[in-house]
């Protein structure tokens, strides 16, 4: 698959001309030129990379699933959904996005069974009524055709390269459904992950207590859900059940400089997941 995407990153280009020329006026900017491919899933390359991006995506709950078998199961499935990679397709995924057929999986894959009760039980946590008693009761339904999408990619990744993803995902769909293949689904499950700002560890007694007494706002680590969210049926953020377990030394960053991962989930109807993706390619590059 050819190049879709193309970056240029550089220096901030809106610092005062007075002090740039007082800090650096010899210095010329830098300008790093990264070329962003998408590919489809490929069973020789991508098992590690797609393991990896699951574990952040599912976070400190991502031992409560069996990943190899999740990855196998969207590597398998190489013509909906794409990686995305610099340089090479040999080298390792930067981002994924993929939708699994949730009736269609339930009694075969054991891991599918387990994110069956895993999302049904964190909607229920949820603080939207709507999402606690809907999404129990669809993923049993078999009459509802639930589509449960998987997307992730590093933190440095820039925003801009998702909507394509998004955008190709749509198209493979539609493509898959006049082959009469089993994605013509009544709704979206988007799994995805916020944060809430919470005391840190390197904060003064002080702001502690100012922490601790005012109420967290959800932030998003994937800027477009905030957009997506406009769209949904009902979506709401969750605790991890393995939060207070121990932890990673990059997680514990997190922690002491006062961040709080939470899970996150939208509920979006079929009649209007295009113009959600849609929207999020607007919202994108309006931001950018």
């Amino acid at each position: 698959m050819g190049k879709k995407r193309t970056r240029e990153v550089q220096d901030d280009p809106t610092v005062d001309k007075m002090d740039e020329d007082d800090s650096s006026s010899d210095e010329d900017m830098d300008i790093v030129n990264v070329d962003f491919e998408l590919f489809n899933y490929d069973s020789q390359i991508d098992f590690h990379g797609i393991k990896t991006l699951l574990r952040q995506l599912f976070d400190s709950d991502a031992q409560l699933f069996d990943l190899s078998a999740l990855s196998d199961m969207i590597i398998e499935q190489n013509t909906i959904g794409s990686t995305c990679k610099v340089d090479d397709k040999a080298n390792d995924a930067y981002a994924f996005l993929t939708v699994l057929n949730i009736q269609e999986h339930r009694d075969k894959k054991p891991v599918i069974k387990d994110l069956i009760s895993y999302l049904s039980q964190k909607a229920k946590q949820t603080d939207d009524a709507k999402l606690a008693s809907t999404v129990p009761e669809l993923l049993a339904s078999d009459k509802a055709v639930v589509g449960l999408v998987l997307a992730e990619r590093l933190l440095n990744m820039p925003a801009e390269v998702i909507p394509p993803m998004w955008s190709m995902m749509i198209d493979e769909i539609e493509a898959a459904v006049e082959d009469k293949e089993p994605y013509e689904f009544t709704h979206y499950l988007v799994v995805s992950r916020t944060y809430v700002e919470v005391a840190s560890a390197l904060d003064d007694e002080r702001k502690i207590k100012k922490a601790r007494e005012s109420s967290p706002q959800l932030q998003y680590f994937h800027p477009e859900d905030e957009e997506m969210r406009k769209y949904a049926l009902a979506s709401g953020a969750y605790g991890f059940t393995k939060e207070n377990e121990a932890v990673a030394d990059s997680k514990r960053a997190f922690q002491e400089l006062g961040v709080k991962p939470q899970g996150f989930m939208m509920l979006i109807e079929a009649s209007k997941f295009e113009r959600a993706v849609k929207a999020v390619g607007e919202y994108v590059g309006s931001a950018a």
